[in-house]
């Protein structure tokens, strides 16, 4: 029984350590964090304007697809932020 109980424990810390480490390397850079409260701030009216309706990333797709219409701050805010890569093109089949 104790051997039952030690291999639960020991695969639950695995688990969790696994989990603490990439929650870690998925969280956003100061760099990062910064450069999107930049976009918030440089873009607060051109976000009322012509994307009211957004949430979250839609927000930053709706105001890069309006762009030429955004101000000249929010135009420079956006330039800094780093766009998200799209995924990986699953390798070709033989």
């Amino acid at each position: 029984m104790k051997l039952h109980s030690l291999a639960s424990l020991a695969a639950a810390a695995s688990l969790l350590a696994g989990f603490c480490i990439s929650a870690r390397a998925q969280a956003p850079s100061p760099d990062f964090r910064a450069a999107v409260q930049a976009v918030r701030t440089a873009c607060d009216s051109d976000t009322k304007t012509y994307c009211a309706d957004k949430q979250g990333r839609e927000v930053f797709a709706c105001l890069r697809s309006n762009s030429d219409k955004v101000s000249q701050g929010c135009k420079d805010a956006l330039a800094k932020l780093p766009q998200r890569r799209p995924p990986a093109a699953p390798p070709p089949q033989q």
